[in-house]
């Protein structure tokens, strides 16, 4: 598959379920809360919501950060972004390949959900670092575990999954990004990463 293809096939596959998306997972709120908490995010900074679907995650981001802060939601699917805009933030369509920002200007890149449709892991990884300042934050979350999410869809876990510890760890390490935190429970996994 293209790196195009594999973009079409992720909207194509968000667009039809965005507008009962959030119905579909309603316990995922307090989770993402919970990570949010955790990042300690200061007033002030500006976050990216890389994948931001619905906007689960735009109003706990903007409190976070404050007023004088910025929460920008990005997402690939328009679909998902019309949902997302009844949380009042600023939505740009894109892609995390190509994001249409200047180098270091962001403080946190938050990723919910995000990691597992990069049409190329390294790639996009070093997108983020581009636009992320030097000592800046990466979160990839999920509000489920790996071996739960993998039970979800009928499969197991491989020890080729690119969010295994092992391999996430060089995964950041070779496109700009030091791996601070790993946390991989049932509920939710969370690793963040330093700039």
């Amino acid at each position: 598959m293209t790196y195009e293809s594999e973009l079409a096939s992720t909207r194509e596959f968000f667009a039809t379920r965005a507008a009962d998306w959030d119905a579909r997972f309603p316990d995922d709120g307090p989770r993402y809360a919970a990570a949010i908490a955790e990042l300690g995010l200061k007033e002030g900074q500006f976050v990216l919501d890389a994948g931001c679907g619905t906007g689960r995650a735009l109003p706990l981001l903007r409190a976070a950060v404050g007023a004088s802060g910025t929460v920008l939601g990005l997402d690939l699917t328009p679909e998902m972004l019309r949902v997302a805009a009844g949380h009042g933030e600023w939505l740009v369509t894109g892609d995390v390949g190509r994001l249409p920002l200047r180098d270091g200007a962001v403080d946190v890149v938050f990723g919910g959900g995000l990691f597992s449709h990069f049409p190329d892991p390294a790639a996009n990884l070093r997108e983020l670092a581009r636009v992320c300042r030097p000592g800046g934050l990466l979160a990839l979350f999920y509000p489920i575990g790996r071996a739960a999410l993998a039970a979800r869809h009928g499969r197991t876990l491989t020890p080729a999954d690119l969010r295994a510890e092992p391999n996430l760890r060089p995964l950041l390490a070779a496109t700009g990004w030091r791996l601070t935190g790993y946390l991989d429970a049932d509920d939710r996994f969370l690793a963040t990463a330093e700039r």
